[in-house]
């Protein structure tokens, strides 16, 4: 039996999504990658019949709605959907522009609901296929700094868990992964902005970011290992609508569902004091 399957996949051009296209072709699934210029896949030098370099604009839908026309035309199907395309904004709310804010969300989220638009009729109609959404640890635990980022990603795992639900039933599985630290570009400046305008009284979130800048090069995620992780999760019939990925990722939610936990014991009197008394 032929276990290869068709992926879909934004920003393939570098990090976990370039690490995760190359692992893909080696085992041999055929590999539809996105990134904003042909040239960067030029540059990469990868020679295979299963890979498709698609020069997409993830904020234009007629851009992903014929990338993934193209994807069905050479390979004559779908079956997973990766929105990995993303990048990091630091800064506190107020130092952030309304147009640092907005790009933010357009990459971050509403690329994610533009290509799942266009990629549900296929799935739909041929009532298969799993849609993995790449949100981040700060998507469900966020840490200093990273206000609008977190929100965007929280708008992700969000989202991943409502369409689990909505398109179970069409045989369509929805997971969203939270990855911690991997060595990947993503400390990189090409993957993260810093809000242009600083606020002195916000010193401390600039030095919550240099740790950032110290941990690069050390990450303890090995994105060589996205690959089977994401082929054995697209093979389960039951995959979770949540993975947290990673060591430092599973151990950060971890923390925050026990700190929940107790948050809900400690204020459960004030939860219930609205409900109407019999």
């Amino acid at each position: 039996m032929n276990h290869t399957k068709t992926w879909y996949i934004t920003g393939a051009s570098k990090g976990m999504g370039l690490s995760l296209v190359k692992k893909l072709l080696e085992k041999g699934h055929k590999v539809a990658a996105t990134s904003r210029t042909a040239d960067t896949f030029e540059k990469l030098n990868i020679e295979n019949e299963n890979f498709l370099p698609l020069e997409v604009d993830l904020k234009d839908e007629e851009s992903i709605a014929r990338s993934i026309e193209r994807t069905i035309e050479k390979f004559g199907k779908l079956d997973v959907v990766v929105n990995n395309a993303g990048y990091g904004l630091g800064g506190a709310i107020e130092e952030l522009s309304t147009e640092e804010i907005e790009n933010n969300f357009q990459i971050n989220f509403f690329a994610v609901v533009r290509v799942i638009q266009k990629a549900l009729p296929y799935l739909r109609n041929q009532r298969s296929g799993h849609i993995i959404n790449i949100s981040s640890i700060a998507g469900f635990a966020p840490g200093l700094g990273w206000s609008i980022y977190s929100a965007a990603k929280f708008a992700v795992t969000g989202l991943s868990e409502a369409l689990a639900n909505d398109l179970e039933p069409l045989g369509i599985n929805v997971t969203a992964v939270l990855p911690g630290w991997f060595r990947t570009h993503f400390a990189k400046q090409d993957s993260i902005t810093f809000s242009q305008n600083q606020i002195e009284a916000y010193q401390f979130l600039r030095i919550a970011h240099q740790k950032m800048n110290e941990i690069d090069g050390s990450q303890p995620g090995d994105p060589d290992q996205l690959a089977d992780v994401f082929i054995k999760l697209t093979a389960d019939a039951y995959p979770p609508a949540l993975l947290f990925l990673g060591s430092d990722a599973f151990e950060r939610a971890e923390n925050k569902i026990a700190r929940m936990a107790d948050q809900l014991k400690q204020w459960k009197y004030l939860s219930f004091s609205t409900d109407f008394k019999d």
